[in-house]
């Protein structure tokens, strides 16, 4: 069974910074992309941030140039850190990964972890 956990949530000022980790087990996810979706209270889900199986990475333009993902293929682990926080980064932040290797995080069938909250205050 697929899981994925994420980790690191929490409270911060604004101007600060978190660091999200997301661990999958239950399968090797090695070829697959992985990335982070959250979901702020009353909006839809969105597009945060992915990373390919080859490094390659992808952001939103609302966090593009505050925000880093990485990956660590050998522990099956994602991280997403997010340096200059805003309180319109407040949501709910999931880790998600695409089920069929090389196939588009965006748009194709995806795992999805439980969410962790980040809430940033001004």
């Amino acid at each position: 069974q697929v899981q994925l956990v994420e980790s690191g949530g929490g409270l911060v000022q604004a101007g600060g910074s978190l660091r999200l980790s997301c661990e999958a087990s239950g399968s090797a996810f090695s070829r697959n992309a992985m990335g982070w979706f959250r979901q702020a209270p009353g909006m839809e889900r969105e597009f945060v941030a992915l990373v390919t199986w080859t490094g390659g990475s992808t952001y939103a333009d609302s966090v593009k140039g505050r925000f880093t993902i990485t990956r660590d293929s050998a522990k099956n682990t994602v991280y997403l850190q997010m340096n200059s926080l805003k309180p319109e980064d407040t949501a709910v932040y999931y880790c998600a990964a695409v089920v069929i290797p090389g196939s588009s995080l965006r748009t194709d069938p995806k795992y999805w972890g439980q969410g962790t909250q980040v809430i940033v205050s001004s």
